[in-house]
């Protein structure tokens, strides 16, 4: 069984080198992989180690009638699935909370992080030297809105579509993988895509995402800018008419640009006035980290990584990280003053 490769930097065809070397290569594949399985990119980054251990261990027992891609794909399905057994899905505030509360109300006892979907670095899942084609596919399929609609399907449903519709297996390639007939995989894509209809995400294919470009990188410069000035009147003028937001740990979402300029104005948002933010790539879209003066005389402390969704030229919508170990994932400090060169005035 050889499945072709759409998320990954090689592969083991006529390769010389040793096999333990060999599977160092997969690991930004499998972390894209394991992450829309388990919603978490700190599980996910457990799950692709345990996988390697395993192969390390394995290699003496690897015969080579399937692809060593295959092999540890088999590997790391297992350790998601054992993962998944007897857990409640990770969400996003909008699927625990009814409508959005008010912004006088916003701030109310947060959950434990293990209840939320988790943002995901694009560096962890693409490399720059990859193929356009497969960063691309490995971007556009680890969006926010997708890996939240997949925490709604069985393990088994999520391997299946995971694997046929982002990575492009056959049917009887993923059957072999999971044990199964063909036809078995074959009711469970179905039920998987009619489940992720039920819940906004029409295909899991590739090309259903706006396609980001300089213009999206430029809206989020002047959105940066307008933050750090708490320039109300700029934000305004991009934000959309009927942006979310909301912010994990705590259950708070609320949508329409009126609330999200009163929850930053006039609400509790007003503690964010004076931050530092720098840009990062998370979930294929554009975003920033943010620090804010909170130390010691003033010293600029991880705060939260905001991913922004972004459609017709507006900010359609803000989700913001609060956990701040999420920080040392992204490769950013805890506080500012230990990376200043992090920072740069921006031009409003």
């Amino acid at each position: 069984m050889s499945a072709p490769a759409r998320t990954g930097s090689g592969t083991d065809e006529g390769e010389d080198r040793p096999l333990d070397l060999q599977i160092e290569d997969y690991r930004r594949e499998l972390t894209g992989y394991c992450y829309r399985m388990l919603g978490s990119a700190f599980e996910a980054e457990d799950a692709v180690q345990d996988t390697m251990i395993r192969a390390w261990k394995g290699l003496a027992k690897f015969d080579g009638r399937s692809s060593l891609r295959s092999w540890l794909y088999r590997i790391a399905t297992n350790v998601c699935i054992d993962a998944l057994n007897g857990r409640k899905r990770r969400a996003v505030p909008m699927d625990v909370n009814g409508p959005g509360a008010p912004v006088a109300e916003s701030l109310r006892e947060p959950l434990p992080d293990a209840e939320w979907l988790e943002p995901m670095p694009d560096a962890r899942v693409s490399t720059p030297a990859g193929d356009p084609a497969d960063k691309a596919v490995a971007k556009e399929t680890i969006r926010l809105a997708f890996v939240a609609a997949l925490q709604h399907l069985p393990a088994r449903q999520r391997a299946v579509l995971i694997l046929r519709e982002v990575l492009c297996w056959k049917a009887a390639e993923v059957a072999e993988l999971l044990g199964t007939s063909v036809a078995s995989v074959n009711s469970a894509l179905q039920r998987a895509r009619a489940t992720l209809n039920e819940h906004g995400v029409s295909e899991a294919a590739p090309g259903t995402s706006p396609t980001m470009d300089a213009a999206h990188t430029e809206l989020l410069m002047r959105y940066m800018a307008a933050f750090e000035a708490f320039d109300m009147e700029a934000l305004t003028a991009l934000l959309h008419e009927d942006v979310e937001q909301n912010m994990p740990p705590l259950e708070l979402w609320f949508r329409g640009r009126e609330d999200v300029i009163a929850w930053m104005d006039t609400g509790p948002g007003q503690s964010c006035r004076g931050s530092r933010v720098a840009p990062v790539e998370v979930n294929g879209t554009v975003g920033y980290a943010q620090w804010k003066p909170s130390g010691p005389n003033g010293e600029f402390e991880a705060w939260g990584i905001t991913a922004l969704r972004v459609e017709d030229e507006a900010v359609t919508g803000l989700s913001i990280f609060l956990n701040t170990e999420l920080f040392e994932y992204f490769g950013l400090p805890r506080k500012l003053a230990d990376k200043p060169e992090l920072w740069e005035p921006k031009e409003a």
